[in-house]
């Protein structure tokens, strides 16, 4: 931090949703950004380069997931001060990124003034959610089944695409990803859930309240 200014490094794979968050944050005078990258790569290079006070980092990047980008921020800087934010508002994401050692997390559904208020309050030390996160937690119903924690994010992800219907090509081609890696993962859903078939697999996704309006990215 410099003469009371938060350093801020913006991390997004869309160069669109990047443009739209920088103007929100360079409105305030207490915020600079110190850098933006579109893919894990130069996210951590730049992390390295300009040591932000707080990251702000889109939960699933390209071909990675923003918590595996987080895992290699903390090894890094064990004190690292990573917001995450995304399009998926379901709460078992939420559980994992603050498991993973987020500082807050906030939905791109979220108003422009609540990510400020999310950067400010995380790089003071709290632990910040936005406010329709907050809701959904104070709602027992909203929470998830339990086995939702025993799937990575981008399990999640994928088993969120194929409990709508979506095939092991689409879902690789749509998240850069091999074939064979998307057999490889669901592969292991179904052994971590103990489901044997699909409709056992799209049973799991509705208690973990994976079939709402699903994002199509995050």
């Amino acid at each position: 931090m410099t003469s009371g200014t938060l350093s801020v490094l913006l991390v997004d794979d869309h160069a669109v949703v990047r443009e739209g968050y920088r103007r929100v944050l360079e409105r305030h005078p207490g915020l600079r950004l110190c850098g933006e990258a579109g893919d894990a790569a130069t996210a951590l290079e730049l992390f390295s380069s300009t040591a932000p006070d707080v990251v702000v980092l889109d939960l699933v990047l390209r071909g990675t997931s923003g918590i595996a980008v987080l895992g290699r921020m903390r090894a890094l800087r064990p004190d690292a001060c990573v917001l995450l934010f995304s399009m998926y508002e379901e709460l078992v994401y939420v559980r994992h990124a603050l498991q993973a050692g987020a500082r807050g997390y906030v939905t791109k559904a979220s108003a422009p003034e609540v990510l400020v208020d999310a950067v400010l309050r995380v790089a003071a030390g709290e632990r910040y959610l936005s406010p329709d996160v907050r809701e959904a937690l104070a709602d027992p119903v909203a929470i998830g089944a339990p086995e939702g924690r025993r799937l990575s994010p981008r399990e999640i992800e994928i088993l969120q695409r194929l409990a709508q219907g979506a095939s092991v090509a689409s879902i690789a081609d749509e998240l850069a990803l091999s074939p064979k890696t998307i057999a490889n993962a669901q592969w292991a859903i179904k052994q971590k859930l103990g489901a044997g078939n699909f409709v056992q697999l799209l049973q799991s996704a509705t208690r973990l309240g994976l079939l709402g309006s699903g994002p199509t990215d995050a």
